[in-house]
């Protein structure tokens, strides 16, 4: 019975909120306890945020979902769990999020999670059948992420990273739609998932290219920005480049080489190369902003 709800609310996919501690570890203060768990408090309210939200599009997508080969799976359309069931169980997130958010948090962090839920919502019932807004979507949810980890703890982030981490999750979202093609190409994906009909493989593809280039761009210029090496007192940030430069390649070969780019979390989670892509950033990033090296 847990299981099920677990699957309902998505726990795997809490990941994607770990975008809520890059404020944390670019300002200087993530061995600071009281910034630490106060970013902690945040990840909880986007983990459970984004849980009410993943229960909602299901419910708006309990029909379509019966046709996914996939998707046909989980909690709601198989049936293992009831609407009634699955409206109670967002209805106690939400209010989870709101006593959380009004006992711990400033105003500004509170605008930007009821913002990011209401964008969500829009999402699941409007965005995401609108051609190329559903994949900005995508990306205006990873970016409030690393915003409200930057209010959370009142400190400021950089315009760079911002734009980095809007580059990232359109390539992510450009990625999964690519993979949702190769899928429809086979079966039924298209039934299931109407805004497809309205991009191509050509088109994902160029979207792809331009969207890698501006996370690799991006993220080099906020390196060797004035602001950056003032702040941080070196310009070995750089060296960090090629780590996320190999895993743009790396997604990008899973993608176009083994088809494993719709669920964005497993294919991370799943591929050594990837994970050690990512330790070794974290390792280097620390290093050079918390001047070990």
């Amino acid at each position: 019975m847990l299981f099920k709800y677990l699957h309902l609310i998505r726990v795997h996919q809490w990941v994607k909120n770990l975008f809520v501690f890059v404020p944390l570890l670019f300002s200087q203060h993530m061995f600071d306890e009281g910034y630490l768990f106060q970013s902690l408090f945040a990840f909880l309210v986007f983990c459970l945020s984004s849980s009410a939200i993943y229960v909602i599009n299901d419910l708006a997508d309990i029909e379509s979902d019966r046709l996914h080969p996939v998707k046909k799976n989980r909690p709601l359309p198989s049936g293992k769990i009831s609407t009634g069931s699955a409206v109670i169980t967002a209805s106690i997130l939400i209010i989870a999020v709101f006593f959380l958010l009004f006992q711990y948090f400033n105003y500004k962090f509170i605008f930007l999670v009821i913002a990011f839920i209401l964008l969500n919502v829009l999402y699941s019932f409007w965005l995401k059948n609108v051609v190329i807004l559903d994949i900005f979507s995508i990306a205006a949810g990873f970016t409030l992420r690393v915003l409200g980890g930057a209010y959370a703890i009142s400190v400021p982030v950089s315009n760079w990273l911002i734009l980095t981490t809007m580059f990232i999750s359109l390539f992510l979202g450009v990625m999964k739609r690519h993979s949702e093609l190769v899928l429809a190409s086979e079966g039924d994906a298209i039934q299931s998932r109407k805004v497809l009909s309205h991009y191509s493989l050509n088109f994902a593809d160029q979207m792809a290219t331009v969207a890698s280039a501006g996370v690799i761009i991006c993220y080099a210029l906020y390196t060797v920005a004035p602001r950056t090496v003032n702040v941080f007192g070196s310009e070995k940030l750089i060296y960090t480049t090629p780590f996320v430069v190999f895993g743009i390649f790396r997604f990008m070969y899973l993608e176009y080489m083994n088809k494993k780019g719709e669920n964005t979390t497993r294919t991370v989670a799943t591929d050594i190369q990837m994970i050690l892509t990512i330790i070794l950033y974290i390792a280097a990033a620390v290093m050079v902003i918390y001047k070990v090296i």
